[in-house]
C-alpha cells in the first residue's frame, strides 16, 4: 500500500511540475511588462466541530475568531487601503449553538463574507433530489441572516465540497452525486473554491480559470474544461477557481521533491517563497494575466494559530512589502465573491485597469443582519443533512 501511494505520488508530481513550470512561463510572457495586480484571497473551510469536540471547544473556537481576526486584519491594508477580509465557507452541520449568527456578526463589520461548505454522502452515497433540497434550504435558512450576495434579485453562492469530493470525484465517496454540477449550476453556485487538493479528487487541469460542465458519457468530465478568457462565454457549467499547485523541494534537495498546493495550516509554514511560488504561477483569465490569481485555503477553526497568529501576520506583510509598491505590483485583499466578480469582469473584457473597480460587477454584496434569534438549523434542514452525513 505504501509502495503504490509512493508511486501515485512520484506521477502526480510528474505530470504536475512540468504543467506549471511551462504555465507560469507562458502567463508571465504574456503579461509582459504590464503592471501585476495581485488577488490575494482566503477561503477557510469553517467548520468549528469538526473532529467530535465537545460544545464549549466549539464555542471557544469561534470566541477565538472572533476576538482574534479583527485586530490581525486591521494591521494590513492593500493598495486601495482595505484591511483583508476572509471568506468562510460555513458547513450547514455547524449551524447550532449560534454559531452562524456569531460569523455573520464578524462580517457585519466588514471582516469578511460567508459562502457554503458542504459534506454529504460520507455515510451513504447522497442522491440528486437529497442534494437539491438541502441546498435550497440552506439558502433559505442562511438567508435569514442575509447571507449570499444576488444577481437581479436571486441568491447567489460560492462552494466548497467537504472532502474535497466536488462532482463525485473521490468514486462514490462523500458524495454519490455524478450531476453535481449541473445541481450547483441550478441552485445558484456562482463558482467552485474546492481546489487544488492532494488526493485523487484534484482535475487534470491545474493551476486554471475554467469552466467544469457535467458530460454523462465522461468519467469525470470537470477534470478539464473550458479556460475563461477575455471576450469568452460560459458554457453552461460552474466555475473552478483553483489555487496554486507548484513543484517545491524538501530541504532543497532533488530527493525531496514534493508538491505543495495553496494551504495555509501551520504542518509546513508558509514561507516568502511560497507566497511568491503562489505569485509566479500566475493563474488568471487569458487575456489578462496582469491580474493575477493567488486563491489560498485553511481549515481556520483548527488551524487557528497559523491563520489568526504570526504566520498570517507574515503572509500578509511580504505580500504588502512585495507586491504592493504601486510601481511593478499593486496588492488587493478580496473575497471569494469579488474574485469571480473581477474574474467576470476580465472576461466581459471591461475597460479599466485597476481590478478593485469590479469588486461588485455581477455579484450584488450581501446585506448582512446578525438580530435574527436563529440559534441553529431548522429540523428540516437537519434531517436532510443525516440522511447522508454524520459529522
Amino acid at each position: 500500500m505504501r509502495l503504490a501511494s509512493a508511486i501515485v505520488r512520484a506521477l502526480r508530481i510528474l505530470a504536475t511540475a512540468p504543467r506549471w513550470y511551462f504555465a507560469a512561463a507562458r502567463r508571465r510572457a504574456r503579461r509582459g511588462a504590464r503592471k501585476t495586480h495581485v488577488l490575494f484571497c482566503v477561503c477557510d473551510h469553517y467548520e468549528p466541530g469538526t473532529g467530535g469536540v465537545s460544545a464549549d471547544v466549539a464555542r471557544g473556537r469561534v470566541s477565538e475568531l472572533l476576538d482574534r481576526y479583527p485586530p490581525l486584519a486591521d494591521k494590513h491594508r492593500d493598495c486601495h487601503g482595505r484591511r483583508p477580509g476572509r471568506t468562510w465557507f460555513f458547513p450547514p452541520h455547524y449551524h447550532v449553538d449560534g454559531s452562524l449568527k456569531r460569523l455573520v456578526d464578524l462580517c457585519e463589520r466588514g471582516y469578511g463574507e460567508i459562502e457554503l461548505h458542504l459534506h454529504h454522502g460520507k455515510h451513504a452515497p447522497d442522491t440528486a433530489q437529497n442534494l437539491r433540497r438541502t441546498i435550497d434550504r440552506c439558502i433559505e435558512e442562511y438567508a435569514l441572516f442575509g447571507v449570499f450576495g444576488r444577481v437581479g434579485g436571486a441568491p447567489r453562492f460560492g462552494f466548497i465540497h467537504g472532502d474535497w469530493a466536488f462532482a463525485n470525484s473521490r468514486f462514490n465517496r462523500f458524495c454519490g452525486v455524478d450531476d453535481e454540477i449541473d445541481i450547483l449550476r441550478d441552485t445558484g453556485c456562482y463558482a467552485d473554491f474546492t481546489f487544488p487538493s492532494d488526493n485523487e479528487a484534484n482535475p487534470r487541469q491545474v493551476n486554471a480559470l475554467y469552466y467544469a460542465t457535467y458530460d454523462a458519457s465522461r468519467t469525470r468530465s470537470f477534470d478539464t474544461g473550458t479556460e475563461v478568457r477575455v471576450g469568452g462565454t460560459d458554457p453552461g457549467g460552474v466555475m473552478l477557481v483553483q489555487g496554486p499547485m507548484f513543484p517545491y523541494f524538501k530541504q532543497g534537495r532533488a530527493s525531496g521533491l514534493r508538491i505543495l498546493t495553496d494551504v495555509i495550516d501551520g504542518a509546513i509554514p508558509v514561507s516568502e517563497a511560497r507566497i511568491d511560488a503562489w505569485v509566479r504561477s500566475g493563474i488568471s483569465v487569458r487575456g489578462r494575466e496582469d491580474w493575477v490569481v493567488v486563491k489560498t485555503h485553511t481549515h481556520g477553526a483548527t488551524d487557528a494559530a497559523a491563520v489568526l497568529g504570526d504566520e498570517m501576520d507574515r503572509i500578509f506583510t511580504h505580500l504588502e512589502s512585495r507586491y504592493n509598491d504601486g510601481v511593478d505590483y499593486c496588492l488587493h485583499y478580496v473575497t471569494a465573491r469579488e474574485l469571480y466578480n473581477i474574474i467576470k469582469a476580465a472576461e466581459a473584457g471591461a475597460p479599466g485597469s485597476d481590478p478593485s473597480e469590479y469588486r461588485d460587477f455581477l455579484v450584488a454584496p450581501p446585506r448582512y443582519d446578525s438580530s435574527p434569534q436563529i440559534a441553529e438549523a431548522s429540523p428540516e434542514l437537519k434531517e436532510l443533512i443525516a440522511k447522508t452525513y454524520r459529522g
